[in-house]
C-alpha cells in the first residue's frame, strides 16, 4: 500500500470530492473528467444534476430540533479535498451542541461498489476538520428507490476515502489518463463515447502482439 501524502505536503491543488466518486468508479473516467475535461450528458447523468440543481436551490429550515443546510461549502486541509454537501443535517443533541449528519442525493439506486459511501464519508471528514466534531454517520438518498441509506463513517471506509483521495490527486497531478479496461459498467458510462473502451483496448492489444510478434527470437 502506497504511503499517503497529506495535501499540505504535496503542495498540489485542491481535488473535487466528486472526483473521489468518478476515481473509485473507474479512474479513467476522473482522468476524461478532471484531466481532459470531458463531459457528456446522458438521461442519468442529467437527472442527477437537475436532483442536486433543485436541492441546493432551497433555502435553509428548522424543523424542532434538527436544522438543514443546502449546498454548505467544504474543505479539508488535510486530504485537499473542496466540494459542496447536497444537505447537512444538525441535530441538537443536549443545550447548545449540535450533531452534524451529511445527507448526499443520487438520482439511481444503492451501488455494489462503495464510491458513493466514500464521496460522502469525505463530506463528514471536511465537517470534522471543518467544525471540530466527530461525525459518526450519514446517509444517502437514492431517487429511484425513494428511501435513505444509512452509512456509519468506521475505520474501514475512511481509511478507503483517504486512500481514494491520495490516489485521485495523484493521477489528477500527473495528468496521465490511465487506458481502459471494458467491463459491464462501461454500457451505463455518459463518457462511453469518448472513452471507447472497447475500441481503444482491442488497439492496444494488437499492437502487443505485434510487438512481441517483432521481438520473438
Amino acid at each position: 500500500m502506497a504511503e499517503i501524502v497529506s495535501w499540505r505536503e504535496a503542495e498540489d491543488e485542491p481535488v473535487p470530492i466528486s472526483a473521489l466518486n468518478q476515481y473509485s468508479y473507474c479512474p479513467r473516467r476522473c482522468a476524461l473528467i478532471h484531466i481532459e475535461q470531458l463531459w457528456d450528458e446522458n438521461r442519468a447523468t442529467a437527472e442527477g444534476r437537475i436532483m442536486h440543481e433543485r436541492v441546493h436551490e432551497q433555502d435553509r429550515e428548522s424543523r424542532g430540533d434538527v436544522r438543514i443546510e443546502y449546498g454548505l461549502p467544504l474543505r479539508s486541509l488535510r486530504l485537499g479535498l473542496i466540494g459542496k454537501a447536497d444537505v447537512v443535517e444538525f441535530h441538537r443533541v443536549g443545550k447548545d451542541f449540535w450533531q452534524p449528519f451529511p445527507v448526499e442525493y443520487k438520482r439511481g439506486k444503492p451501488k455494489h461498489d462503495h464510491c458513493d459511501l466514500i464521496q460522502l464519508c469525505a463530506q463528514a471528514i471536511c465537517l470534522e476538520e471543518m467544525l471540530s466534531v466527530s461525525v459518526p454517520t450519514g446517509a444517502i438518498f437514492y431517487g429511484r428507490t425513494r428511501r435513505r441509506l444509512d452509512v456509519t463513517f468506521d475505520d474501514a471506509l475512511r481509511l478507503e476515502t483517504e486512500e481514494t483521495a491520495d490516489k485521485a490527486r495523484r493521477l489528477i497531478t500527473a495528468g496521465v489518463t490511465p487506458p481502459p479496461v471494458y467491463e459491464k459498467r462501461c454500457k451505463s458510462c455518459s463518457l462511453i463515447g469518448e472513452c471507447m473502451p472497447k475500441t481503444i483496448e482491442k488497439k492496444s492489444s494488437v499492437k502487443r502482439y505485434l510487438t512481441r510478434m517483432v521481438d520473438a527470437p
